[in-house]
């Protein structure tokens, strides 16, 4: 399986193994589980940013008391 190699400062690694403790998780465990909740969120993040883009417009339309005032148009 492919694996990091990643270097941290004393007191990273000190903070990443006292994380890692209370989730009662290994070092090696604790990284994993981060790095891919990262990635998980920033796809979530993406997917909505997108969805809210293509939908801003019914929102503004159901909710127009609540829809920001118009921008004026960039020079």
């Amino acid at each position: 399986m492919p694996a990091l190699n990643i270097e941290y400062t004393e007191h990273e690694l000190a903070a990443i193994r006292e994380a890692a403790a209370a989730d009662g998780k290994s070092v090696k465990a604790y990284v994993h589980d981060l790095s891919v909740r990262e990635q998980q969120r920033r796809t979530f993040v993406d997917h909505a940013v997108a969805f809210w883009n293509e939908h801003v417009e019914e929102f503004d339309a159901a909710f127009p008391e609540d829809a920001p005032p118009a921008r004026p148009a960039a020079a």
